[in-house]
């Protein structure tokens, strides 16, 4: 087989975080011996992704005939992508995905930390913005609690790094046992104040860890902040998905592209004797999905290693970067980066993500 040939059967090969072919992203195949070696330019990070895209173009080598091996070679090539309105993206941030929910308690922040952590996992470079002024918890779950940022030029602040990532939060500037006893003014020009006066450093994405609701700083986000695309968190629980579709709508009405949802706490697995159980329903998500046109970008189950890990400073992709839950939240911010990438609200099938 010539390597046009080959190039072809890569193209039309499905890349495993979209379902759709990869196309135009194989740039070249060439023959090593009995290697075909595949080089994919993708729009979104990649590290770790070479052995996924190697079973599924090896694949489609094998069935067309091929009796050699694969070797893919994938490369990122992140741009900033278009946001809401006449808002232009700022400068060393190309990309900001807010991850929102309806309500408090669905693991809005978890999941925030573990994104951020899972995207420079895979080779981007990220900051996690804290936007939460109220009840910041950033600061615990990234281990930073106590620490206090610095300033060069007694105008500007200089995020704190954890594990590869930057990161900002109100928790950071105040004593942790001193309330937010703030009205809405004060909030919104809080968040303005600690996005556009922190020095972030050169950034692929920067997650915005949002308070849960749809009041001031959804808003003010929504019409002031360059947002490339929302990730919206829920539990399959009736009320939370009530909860969530607001937040959704109003992403929406700002004309803020909806990346998906990620379905957190869907199933409990006793670790005593192994029984499943949907503490807070089934199918809520998927037919969140079905009702407003977005993915599903993966479910999460109910564990309580995810609460410990982050409650010490560790979360789970830092903590057990080889173990189920982490490649979970791989899955989820790899899709995520990849449908922001293709063109967030174009049609995407579902794909089922599930923590095993």
């Amino acid at each position: 087989m010539n390597p046009n040939e080959l190039k072809a059967l890569a193209a039309a090969a499905l890349d495993p975080a979209l379902g759709r072919p990869l196309g135009e992203a194989v740039t070249s195949v060439r023959a090593d011996g009995a290697v075909a070696v595949v080089a994919v330019t993708l729009g979104y990070p990649v590290g770790g992704y070479a052995p996924e895209l190697e079973a599924v173009i090896g694949a489609a080598f094998a069935a067309a005939g091929w009796t050699g091996s694969v070797r893919v070679e994938p490369t990122a090539r992140i741009a900033a992508h278009a946001v809401q309105g006449s808002l232009k993206p700022l400068p060393n941030i190309r990309n900001i995905l807010a991850i929102a929910s309806g309500k408090g308690g669905v693991g809005k922040s978890t999941t925030a930390a573990n994104l951020a952590l899972a995207l420079a996992a895979q080779g981007a470079r990220v900051g996690l913005l804290d936007a939460d002024v109220y009840g910041p918890s950033q600061p615990l779950m990234m281990g930073l609690a106590g620490e206090r940022p610095n300033s060069v030029d007694g105008k500007r602040i200089e995020p704190l790094r954890a594990y590869g990532v930057e990161v900002m939060s109100i928790g950071f500037l105040i004593d942790p046992d001193q309330p937010m006893v703030w009205r809405g003014p004060m909030v919104t020009q809080a968040l303005m104040q600690l996005l556009g006066d922190t020095s972030w450093g050169d950034l692929d994405y920067l997650v915005v860890d949002l308070p849960p609701g749809t009041g001031d700083i959804q808003l003010t986000l929504a019409q002031r902040v360059p947002v490339s695309g929302a990730i919206i968190v829920t539990t399959p629980q009736d009320i939370a998905l009530a909860d969530a579709s607001k937040g959704l709508q109003m992403f929406r009405k700002v004309a803020v592209p909806i990346l998906g949802i990620v379905e957190n706490m869907a199933m409990h697995v006793c670790t005593a004797c192994g029984h499943e159980e949907h503490i807070f329903g089934a199918g809520g998500g998927e037919k969140m999905s079905r009702d407003y046109g977005v993915p599903v970008l993966g479910s999460l189950p109910l564990d309580v290693r995810i609460r410990e890990q982050a409650d010490s400073g560790r979360p789970t992709v830092v903590a057990d970067p080889e173990g189920r839950l982490a490649g979970a939240y791989g899955r989820i911010a790899r899709r995520a980066a990849a449908i922001l990438a293709a063109g967030a609200g174009a049609a995407f099938p579902t794909l089922s993500v599930s923590d095993d």
